[in-house]
């Protein structure tokens, strides 16, 4: 009888381990995202009937209403990707059927090469729409669409170009290989090629565009400059500075989202332990940082209004003294927060904790739009580009999109 001690023993210890470390949820949380995805179809269905034709929705006018782009703005994938997410977190068929058809409204982008964007302008629609419809035709689409990309890629910067020229807020010069913390976005786009066709030459950009991001974009304490400037025929640096931050030398809150975010993805992609300990690093600077509200929802900019960062005497950036939070950037980095913290094991835990606080305060009647109000977006009070000038304190498609991604990852962790 005794020979049997040691192995119940061990199986009782190993029950109790599992149970002490699984994800565990309460009645509660599974209810605060029933409500939520409930709330998002009410909106998402309201907006449908206010969009029209080849015009996405972006954000709202001053008037409070829908105000879109074409297809070709950076931000054309993310409201057929919320429809697709709201699809699969309900099974609503009626949503499926209107994600379907955003999606397929952007086909032409396949062979689009104007601009880095086409990871979310592709990836967030078709890349969705292939995953939940196993569609070859879409597959297709995104094949094609990381050839394209992959045009703007060139071996003497090792870097994808983002925009074809950016103007310095100092007045000059015009920088003409501009990168940007954003384009790590843009990378899990050139994987999926890789993989469904076998061509290595798609995941090879990939990485050697993220090495250089690592070597050319990230600072000592692991912040990030939001624009490197490459001399397109040296590949010599020319510059960092911002074109969305609040200074050259300061941290874009978005910016530094997209960064735990990408290089979260890049480890999924290729399990290369630099790219975990660069999203750790780049999530420690956020949530340990000083000027991080309670609610976990930043500041657009962590150094906004501080000695010895100065904005640009071009932008519009002294225009804005309110300290404005950005509810994007929290709803990118909770989404990151919780794939990262699946790499982590037990350390984990504290990012995943960071991330549902950011969940419930985005959640809450801070952020949260009530229907009939905010265009019909989900989320209040995001900031697109203040130097710029505009989209100060509105609501944007893409903070919608990466709160619904942050939820339906939340609702995968408690099955």
């Amino acid at each position: 009888m005794k020979r049997f001690l040691l192995p119940l023993a061990l199986t009782a210890g190993l029950l109790v381990y599992c149970l002490l470390t699984a994800m565990t949820v309460s009645p509660r949380e599974e209810a605060f995202i029933q409500n939520n995805f409930a709330h998002a179809d009410t909106l998402l269905k309201n907006m449908l009937n206010e969009a029209s034709g080849l015009a996405f929705p972006r954000t709202a006018d001053e008037s409070s209403q829908l105000k879109s782009t074409t297809m070709y703005d950076w931000t054309s994938g993310f409201f057929p990707g919320s429809l697709w997410y709201a699809y699969e977190a309900g099974g609503d068929e009626s949503l499926k059927r209107a994600a379907i058809q955003w999606t397929e409204k952007l086909e032409p982008l396949k062979t689009f090469t104007e601009h880095h964007d086409l990871g979310f302008m592709m990836y967030c629609s078709y890349g969705n729409a292939y995953r939940l419809t196993n569609n070859p035709a879409y597959k297709d689409i995104l094949v094609q669409s990381a050839r394209s990309l992959s045009t703007r890629f060139s071996p003497k910067t090792g870097s994808i170009k983002s925009w074809n020229k950016f103007v310095s807020w100092h007045g000059q010069p015009t920088y003409t290989y501009p990168v940007i913390i954003d384009n790590m976005m843009n990378l899990e786009l050139l994987f999926f090629a890789s993989k469904v066709t076998g061509d290595s030459s798609f995941r090879q950009i990939a990485i050697t565009h993220a090495d250089n991001v690592i070597k050319h974009q990230l600072r000592p304490d692991y912040s990030c400059y939001h624009v490197v400037c490459y001399d397109p025929e040296t590949g010599r640096v020319q510059g960092r500075e911002t074109a969305q931050g609040y200074a050259d030398n300061s941290t874009w809150s978005r910016g530094q989202a997209w960064g735990i975010y990408g290089f979260s993805a890049m480890y999924r992609e290729t399990k290369d332990p630099k790219y975990l300990h660069t999203a750790q690093k780049m999530a420690d600077y956020y949530l340990n940082h000083k000027n991080l509200p309670a609610d976990k929802v930043p500041l657009w900019d962590f150094n906004v209004n501080q000695e010895g960062y100065t904005p640009g005497v071009n932008a519009h950036t002294r225009e804005v003294t309110v300290p404005l939070r950005d509810a994007s950037a929290a709803a990118i980095t909770a989404s990151a927060l919780l794939e990262l913290s699946g790499f982590l094991g037990k350390t984990g835990a504290s990012y995943r904790t960071a991330a549902i606080t950011m969940l419930h305060s985005l959640a809450g009647a801070a952020y949260r739009a009530n229907p009939g109000e905010n265009a019909n977006f989900i989320l209040k009070h995001s900031v697109g580009s203040i130097p710029h000038g505009v989209e100060k304190d509105v609501p944007l498609v893409y903070a919608d999109y990466y709160f619904l991604e942050a939820l339906l990852r939340y609702k995968k962790l408690t099955t």
